[in-house]
């Protein structure tokens, strides 16, 4: 029996789309997963579906159906119920790689990583985006805006970093406040994580309860406080295990690497980072992410931004400025597609000596598209209990203390970023430093703080040497 998901597109209120328009959206969607995000992760993670038509009263039905569950804050966008088309998925709670029987209980975990690099670009005008990642500073404008309680302590740095008592943490940060980048489902329903903004579910106790069968199924372990750190312990060791596996033997296209010791592996505000320099020690070991991970080809999509948003957003200005003046290029530049092996062909040039030229400009743009979409793809981890007989050469196998696992990894999330995002995000880039830097670092640093003090008296007092 086949297990799918049904994917709809949705619209702001009173911006519906004629059907045609709708297909269109759809099919780019679908080539730009098979025929460019494929070739950066390879055929067994990228799962780019397919479309297909339904009869508009089914439509209809499911909608006024499934509109109670929605969360809140996706609720500001209508689902398409006019056009009858659809995407149709494998439902990615499930393993990918083999039939399961019935009655097989599935654990699902869901990590969406985010940026796993520190911008490496000459083009970056403030020190700290050399220092401190991306994530660790927006974690202190979304707090201020009201997004998110307290900051979380996951730094996506120690995750990509391939270092175990790293991503260790990393992950025991994602339990601890998993905000939108951490959700665990149980036979495709959702135990633990976040269903809107503020509603998070973070009671241990009660996920170690729906874990026990699967890390302790004989119930050899008391309830306690030792029992729920031990399952959570032992959740994680399988995560990084997953994780740090390669399951996809294809060679993930034609794509020459981004040298990843371009950047530095560490990042200045992670807790992890912090702990080690209050112990007396300095160094961050990176044990580096074997070549087949998705981990490892995530980061590498994520890195085809190479010269950062400040460097970037001059050659989206040429980009834009070539297309007020001819305006019917836009379809020749591919901008809105068609997402195809020549779209992909462009992307492979990894250059960044600007010879003044919309082609440059443009390629620049597509790549930063490609790894805005890599830094906020989500990874899908699912589990399922199997007996060692059971245990054939073809399937993937990890191991806990007590029990074992057939499991697959995909990567979902990976429509491409808008072109029109570009400005935002280059906004939004500037409110995170400057935030960051006034906020944040000028409490650390007293001679900071006094830099950002304004309209102050000062006065300067002269001593004789």
């Amino acid at each position: 029996q086949r297990c799918v998901v049904l994917r709809f597109l949705k619209s702001p209120p009173n911006q519906n789309k004629t059907s045609e328009e709708i297909l269109h959206h759809l099919q780019n969607i679908v080539d730009f997963g098979k025929h460019v995000m494929k070739q950066f992760f390879g055929e067994n993670y990228v799962h780019h579906g397919e479309i297909i038509q339904l009869p508009l009263d089914f439509v209809r039905q499911l909608c006024l159906k499934i509109q109670p569950e929605r969360p809140e804050c996706r609720c500001d966008k209508d689902m398409d119920t006019l056009s009858g088309f659809a995407m149709c998925l494998p439902n990615l709670t499930r393993p990918q790689s083999h039939c399961l029987a019935e009655h097989r209980p599935i654990l699902c975990i869901e990590i969406k990583p985010k940026c796993g690099f520190i911008p490496f670009s000459s083009h970056v005008s403030q020190e700290i985006k050399h220092k401190v990642c991306r994530y660790c500073m927006h974690q202190h404008l979304k707090v201020a805006n009201g997004k998110w309680k307290r900051p979380s302590k996951y730094c996506p740095l120690d995750l990509f970093s391939g270092n175990k008592q790293r991503m260790h943490f990393a992950l025991k940060s994602l339990l601890q406040e998993s905000q939108n980048n951490l959700k665990i489902f149980k036979n495709g329903e959702l135990i633990y994580g976040c269903k809107d903004d503020q509603d998070c579910v973070s009671d241990w106790n009660e996920l170690a309860r729906h874990l026990k069968p699967f890390f302790f199924p004989s119930n050899g372990l008391v309830s306690g406080p030792h029992c729920t750190r031990t399952i959570v312990k032992e959740l994680i060791q399988v995560i990084t295990m997953a994780l740090l596996s390669s399951t996809d033997t294809c060679r993930a296209g034609d794509m020459k690497t981004v040298p990843i010791s371009q950047g530095r592996s560490y990042c200045e505000a992670s807790a992890f980072n912090k702990e080690l320099v209050r112990n007396g020690k300095h160094k961050l070991e990176s044990s580096g992410l074997p070549r087949g991970c998705l981990l490892y080809k995530t980061l590498q999509a994520q890195m085809l931004d190479m010269l950062d948003i400040e460097g970037l957003y001059p050659l989206y200005s040429r980009v834009e400025q070539y297309l007020e003046e001819f305006p019917e290029e836009r379809s020749t530049l591919q901008i809105d597609g068609p997402y195809n092996e020549a779209f992909y062909e462009k992307l492979l040039d990894l250059s960044t000596e600007d010879d003044g030229t919309v082609a440059f400009a443009l390629t620049k743009v597509q790549q930063y598209r490609i790894a805005m979409t890599a830094k906020d793809c989500s990874i899908m981890i699912a589990l399922s209990p199997c007996l060692q007989d059971e245990c054939s050469e073809q399937r993937s196998v990890v191991l806990a203390s007590k029990s074992r696992f057939t499991f697959s990894v995909s990567v979902l999330d990976l429509d491409l970023k808008p072109y029109e995002s570009i400005p935002r995000q280059h906004k939004l880039d500037g409110d995170i430093v400057n935030y960051y830097l006034k906020n944040v670092q000028a409490k650390d640093d007293p001679v900071m703080s006094n830099l950002f003090k304004e309209n102050e008296d000062c006065t300067l007092v002269l001593h004789k040497v």
